[in-house]
């Protein structure tokens, strides 16, 4: 770890960053009338149904559809042969949009029908006859990894998709050093994303062949290239709106089969055609789930507790395509080296096809994973050291200015801030101090990306804000809103630099013809990154209305400002009548002679690296940090755990709105409480068994614990207002928490997630037997 230089200047007080802005959109949604793809209406809209496979693993011989074709109000059916026989996807192209030869996995895309209405086309769906050759399956790592074992593809041998291994600085004589050595292997599970609105998509093509596509997708112009791939046209020619999002969290970035599904039958058909997502077909095929990941840590400290080595080997369940997994088994080898000061640190990591449902990106993209192994060994190291963990970790936190291993450049860090704030609000030193019988704490700590170059050398975001004649702003970018408040905090940056007050600013829908470039809603980027688009794109408009302001007033530009939409001298705000209205302004600059609109235009590259093939390079220009504490009951007769506490302290940067940036923690805590607690996918024979909000048990209200929150004093130079991401983080560190706290309070430690009542009954049988 070495360190840099970081200058840090703090913003001065502001009248609409840091305030607890309402949402525009709330009124909207309350009141039914906001705009889901289910609500789209076209002129003789079709409705489609898709036949799926039975089988983890098979041959198609033959397919027939001529009894669906003659079925009444039956409008159009595809199959492989209406593609272009090309397979698609975000890192590796191996999957198609319908299968010809072989499906892959139960769920996988066959055949789709467009029929009058949905009930029609579903019926014709079972009309299609399938000759099937079953054909062996593997269903799970070790399966896949297995001496002889079947090949989901035929061109990767031994069924690894990817694999890389690194080693910075001397890992062996780190661990040579080492007074304490621990090491633990830990399994993570799938995770269903569990947005309440399925995938869906509305596709029409026009009478020049250009297709129009409505989706809740989260990322509209990475969508629009893979589908416009997929279905080997021209990206000129292919339009993303996007709707409203009933919930994202990484499983409607552009990985999906529907849209480009929908779009054929569109195609075929000659009319516009919708296709919805079932919730089954949600958990079979739709959202990818969370990617499960065997773990093994290594992890070395001499007798003070300073760090001296770290070794892990990373398994990971690719399932049957690649999608964005990649990059998910990448973050999770890498990023946790961002945390602590580690003088050496070694890793190989490998990802398994495997025939099952593929997985891909999900809230916390893979450091969830990750943190459950790590900040497990660092609670051992703690007991082996007989230190307190609060301690240990606090010690061997980053701090602003360190560069770790990885190249990752940390240019505000308050992780130590964290950790105070956490235990403080846990009550950690008193309830250690005072112990409750089979009550526990336990503690981890997490790091984020704001914003994360993987997609090509770029991760920035463009924007432009035009000042109209009435006064208003409006905001014109393809970021777009996926229900995370992220309009609302464009808007506050954007009045904040104009001077304008927050309901006088609008926000364009994303549409790829319309609005200016982006990558959309992923790697907790939207506040940093497109928050800097928008803020540059309104100091140019801001300059814009001074220099036409100066012109009108016959005054210097460097004595205006602008104020509560006015343009007045600075420090004489009754000068000129109390100034001059910004709409005004805006009027006579665009009807003038030669004249024009006041229109400022923001581009803004994350100041990141692409790694290189060994994960070296700075993937993001600012990191978020957190750590949580929770306190837990364990009933020693059933196993159950009961989280009682739990302390979230957040160092996201300067806090844009408190109310959102809270409902993004508390969000993402819930769905910590669920992968660490009951969410997980039960399988038979390569089938899932729950694949419905019954029997997949997400966390209730009733399951929330009291949740303690608190944000550290923190600014992040290169966001906007010392902003930085906040929407992934606190997923990230639940589930090693509660584990540790197990351990805390019954002496055992549970390797394998979820954390269940049976597990822990088991392992305190086992530790009952030993004593």
């Amino acid at each position: 770890m070495t360190r840099a230089s970081n200058r840090v200047t703090r913003e001065t007080e502001r009248s609409v960053i840091g305030k607890r802005i309402p949402r525009p959109d709330a009124p909207a949604k309350t009141r039914g009338t906001a705009q889901y793809v289910a609500d789209i209406q076209r002129t003789g809209l079709l409705h489609a149904a898709v036949l799926r496979s039975p089988y983890p693993h098979a041959r198609i011989r033959s397919l027939d559809i001529t009894a669906a074709l003659a079925l009444q109000g039956v409008k159009a059916v595809v199959t492989a042969d209406d593609t272009p026989g090309r397979s698609w996807g975000a890192f590796r192209k191996d999957q198609p949009v319908l299968a010809s030869d072989k499906v892959r996995y139960v769920g996988e895309e066959v055949a789709a029908v467009a029929a009058v209405d949905v009930e029609t086309a579903r019926e014709a769906v079972r009309l299609i006859e399938v000759d099937w050759e079953e054909l062996s399956a593997v269903l799970s790592i070790d399966e896949a990894l297995a001496d002889g074992a079947a090949l989901v593809h035929d061109d990767a041998p031994g069924n690894i998709t990817y694999h890389f291994a690194l080693e910075r600085g001397d890992v062996d004589a780190g661990f040579a050093r080492s007074d304490v050595v621990v090491e633990g292997t830990w399994e993570s599970a799938r995770q269903f994303h569990a947005a309440i609105e399925t995938i869906g998509s509305v596709a029409e093509w026009d009478l020049n062949d250009r297709l129009t596509i409505w989706t809740n997708t989260q990322t509209p112009f990475l969508s629009r290239g893979r589908y416009a791939w997929a279905l080997g046209v021209a990206e000129r020619d292919v339009r993303i709106i996007q709707t409203e999002v009933g919930g994202g969290f990484g499983g409607k970035s552009g990985d999906d089969n529907n849209p480009v599904v929908c779009a054929l039958l569109a195609r075929k058909a000659g009319r516009a055609v919708q296709l919805i997502n079932t919730r089954e077909e949600e958990f079979l095929a739709g959202s990818r789930p969370r990617m499960p990941m065997r773990y093994w840590v290594r992890l070395g400290v001499d007798r003070d507790g300073h760090v001296q080595a770290k070794d892990i080997k990373v398994l990971a369940d690719n399932g049957a395509y690649t999608g964005k997994s990649i990059a998910v088994m990448g973050a999770a080898s890498v990023r946790p080296d961002t945390l602590y000061r580690y003088p050496a640190v070694r890793a190989d990591s490998t990802l398994v096809y495997t025939n099952l449902v593929p997985t891909g990106a999900f809230r916390g993209f893979g450091s969830p994973s990750a943190d459950w192994a790590v900040e497990q060994a660092w609670d051992m190291a703690a007991d082996e050291l007989g230190m307190d963990v609060v301690e240990l970790l606090r010690m061997n936190a980053v701090e602003s200015g360190d560069v770790s291993l990885h190249n990752h450049r940390i240019t505000s860090c308050e992780l130590k801030q964290c950790i105070d704030k956490a235990a403080e609000l846990i009550g950690w030193h008193h309830k250690r101090a005072q112990r409750t019988p089979n009550r526990g704490l336990g503690i981890a700590c997490s790091v984020h990306v704001s914003g994360r170059r993987s997609f090509g050398d770029y991760d920035g975001s463009s924007a432009m804000v035009r000042l109209n004649e009435d006064g208003r702003a409006t905001i014109i970018s393809g970021e777009g809103e996926i229900g995370q408040g992220a309009g609302t905090v464009l808007r506050q940056i954007a009045a904040e630099e104009l001077g304008i007050p927050f309901e006088d600013v609008d926000v364009t829908p994303s549409d790829t013809q319309l609005a200016t470039h982006a990558l959309g809603a992923l790697a907790s980027r939207v506040t940093y990154v497109a928050g800097n688009a928008v803020l540059r794109a309104a100091r140019a408009a801001r300059q814009q209305l001074l220099e036409a302001a100066a012109v009108q007033l016959e005054t210097a530009v460097s004595d205006l400002e602008v104020r509560d939409g006015r343009v007045m001298v600075r420090g004489a705000p009754g000068a000129f009548g109390g100034g001059v209205l910004v709409g005004e302004v805006a009027r006579k600059r665009l009807y003038q002679r030669g004249g024009g609109p006041i229109l400022g235009v923001g581009e803004w590259d994350n100041p990141s690296d692409f790694p290189d093939e060994s994960r070296y390079g700075n993937e993001s220009g600012a990191y978020n940090f957190m750590a949580e504490a929770v306190e837990v009951e364990v009933d020693r007769e059933t196993g159950n755990v009961q989280v009682l506490e739990l302390a979230a302290a957040v160092d996201c940067g300067t806090v844009l709105n408190p109310t959102l940036a809270e409902g993004q923690v508390e969000g993402a805590v819930a769905q910590g409480l669920g992968l660490a607690q009951s969410e997980t996918f039960a399988w038979s024979d390569g089938r899932p068994q729950n694949p419905n909000f019954g029997d997949y048990k997400l966390p209730t209200v009733g399951d929330m614990p009291i949740i303690h929150l608190a944000f550290a004093e923190s600014y992040e130079p290169s966001g906007p207002f010392g902003a930085k991401g906040v929407g992934e983080i606190a997923v990230d560190g639940v589930p090693a928490a509660i584990a540790n706290a197990v351990h805390d309070a019954v002496g055992v430690r549970i390797t394998e997630l979820p954390i269940t009542a049976e597990k822990v009954y088991r392992a305190l049988r086992e530790l009952d037997a030993q004593l």
